[in-house]
């Protein structure tokens, strides 16, 4: 075969796959009909979910969706995520992509769910679910905060009820004060777009009954983004970081060192991601420096006056975050994860104290400088070598101090060879004639 049919060969076998993948993937979606991305909405409004929503709209341009179906039963979560989810639902809504939410029996869409759900082309719900309440709480924060934030989020509700033709006025009412409707309440005041006991139910109602279905849910990462996107978590996982890496250093293995420092990264990449209180996260390093300054100092209290301040910044940057949920835990929580913190603080600076510091100062049982401060008796003058016993052992020594009589007490401060370099004990130079 000679190289200009091999090159033609090639070229055509090249060409011939090429139309196969082109014409091959079309033709599948061709044969399953209009694709439905259902996102399992199931979780905290926080940045887990934040992410799984924009996994679930990559999902549907990938797959040319016609809709993406929010299957919701959600308690809230934080403020910042949930505008941030309304954002993605406008940006689906812009290329094309309906967003349809169904909150299926006994389900609910409170709070922070109530937006998304309200910024959905179409509201389904089962009987037994409700909608609301809508009113954003900021923790620790001024009432002139929260007036702002009210504004804000009423604003963005009201205009989000009137963008789909849905009552206002309700809408207003669950921002303003803080009201719920049931499945038939809020349809009855044209809150929500109709009543479905089953998704199969809302689908149909949709005109999605014969669609096929790519079903999204929150994977292993998304949902470490949640767990770490827990501001109190993230002050903690600070401290405690620190308390390893402390712990570390009077008992040597690297692995708490180790485990330490992944504390402290996971701790600070949480804080970041959140956007927490500035001051708070100040304050759980300025803790941290304050527990590290017990290497210097060694007792202890150090540690426990690190590990107070480091609670008080665990509570403020807890306390600084905006939120619209029920599920965010409260005041009395807090004070019980801060005070479990300071107790454990304490408890390690006893530990300290009480064990690991005398063990650290212990000299050593073996060599040379086991004897380094060690007490004796003087058996003949020093002046400036004699005999001491040391340990109820009879040493050749050299006095550095000045002459010794027989009798008098000396320490030991060095060691040559089989001679030790002793001192008088300072209480008995005044008395020495």
């Amino acid at each position: 075969m000679g190289p200009r049919r091999a090159a033609g060969l090639l070229a055509t076998l090249a060409l011939l796959l090429a139309l196969a993948v082109v014409a091959g993937a079309p033709k599948a979606r061709a044969q399953s009909g209009p694709t439905v991305v259902l996102v399992n909405f199931d979780v905290t409004v926080d940045l887990g979910a934040t992410k799984m929503m924009e996994r679930a709209l990559a999902t549907a341009e990938a797959y040319h969706a016609k809709a993406i179906v929010i299957v919701m039963n959600t308690p809230g979560g934080y403020l910042s995520d949930m505008v941030n989810i309304v954002s993605i639902i406008e940006r689906a809504q812009q290329e094309g992509i309906e967003v349809l939410t169904y909150v299926p029996p006994d389900g609910m869409a409170a709070s922070a769910g109530s937006y998304i759900a309200m910024a959905s082309n179409s509201i389904l719900m089962g009987n037994g679910s409700f909608i609301g309440p809508s009113t954003p709480i900021v923790v620790g924060g001024t009432p002139l905060e929260q007036n702002h934030t009210e504004s804000a989020m009423l604003a963005l509700m009201e205009s989000l009820a009137a963008k789909w033709g849905r009552n206002v006025t309700a809408a207003e009412n669950m921002v303003l004060y803080d009201m719920a409707y049931t499945a038939s309440q809020a349809y009855r005041i044209h809150l929500i777009n109709g009543i479905a006991n089953s998704l199969g139910e809302a689908m149909g109602e949709w005109g999605l009954a014969n669609a096929s279905t790519v079903t999204v849910s929150e994977n292993a990462y998304e949902q470490f983004l949640s767990a770490i996107s827990n501001p109190t978590l993230d002050g903690i996982l600070l401290t405690l970081g620190f308390l390893a890496i402390l712990i570390d250093l009077y008992h040597p293995t690297l692995v708490l060192t180790a485990a330490g420092v992944v504390l402290i990264v996971l701790g600070l990449v949480g804080a970041e991601i959140v956007g927490a209180s500035l001051i708070g996260l100040t304050l759980v390093i300025i803790g941290a420096v304050i527990m590290l300054l017990e290497i210097k100092m060694g007792h202890g209290l150090a540690l426990m006056a690190g590990a107070a301040v480091a609670a008080v910044g665990v509570y403020l940057m807890a306390m600084n975050i905006p939120y619209v949920a029920s599920n965010v835990p409260s005041g009395p929580k807090y004070a019980l994860i801060d005070s479990t913190l300071a107790v454990v603080g304490v408890a390690v600076g006893l530990y300290i104290r009480w064990v690991a510091a005398p063990l650290r100062r212990r000299k050593a049982l073996t060599g040379p400088e086991s004897l380094i401060g060690e007490r004796g008796v003087a058996l003949t003058d020093l002046n400036p070598e004699g005999e001491v016993r040391v340990q109820g052992i009879i040493w050749r020594a050299e006095s550095r101090g000045g002459p010794v009589k027989a009798g008098m007490r000396v320490i030991v401060v060095d060691r040559v060879g089989l001679k030790l370099i002793v001192i008088p004990e300072p209480s008995q130079e005044s008395k020495a004639p």
